[in-house]
């Protein structure tokens, strides 16, 4: 019996025409532009985030590197590298005690990226909980997902609702 209303319900509101002048389609359309520059500037902390990761590996590398050839010797090295690897691979560890997913670079890049976005939405008053109910009433065929971080690929905006 549920599942006959629940159908029913949502082949009314599918059949229900949208009026066009509906104040609360450009509410949704204010706040996804609002949304819109809220992942963009996320995106752009986060990559700016891994560029410095990876300056910090180069600069590592090239470092134990000068230390190995110039200034000390393998044997001096070994251990020191030895512990290096050790501590990457204990803070890999960590990440994935603490966020329960997998220590990959997209891991990390998703982890940061709603973390970023959901402070960027504090900051900028952004109201999810209207944008969510707008979206469900606009465009109840959309997927629903929790980060809005699934439809974004290289500075691409989402198309799915929070």
């Amino acid at each position: 019996m549920l599942q006959l209303a629940k159908s029913m319900e949502e082949l009314i509101s599918q059949s229900i025409t949208i009026n066009p002048n509906d104040p609360r389609k450009q509410q949704l359309e204010e706040l996804e532009r609002q949304k819109s520059f809220i992942d963009q500037k996320s995106l752009s902390q986060v990559r700016g985030e891994l560029y410095c990761g990876l300056g910090f590996l180069i600069i590592q590398t090239l470092a134990f590197m000068r230390l190995t050839f110039w200034e000390l010797s393998w044997d001096v090295m070994e251990p020191i590298c030895f512990f290096v690897t050790s501590f990457h691979f204990a803070l890999a560890y960590m990440f994935f005690i603490k966020t329960s997913q997998e220590p990959t670079f997209e891991g990390y890049f998703q982890r940061r990226f709603k973390t970023k976005q959901r402070k960027l939405m504090e900051a900028y008053g952004f109201d999810l909980r209207k944008y969510n109910e707008l979206c469900e009433a606009f465009y109840p065929t959309r997927v629903s997902g929790i980060s809005g971080f699934q439809g974004l690929n290289h500075g691409e905006n989402s198309d799915v609702c929070l």
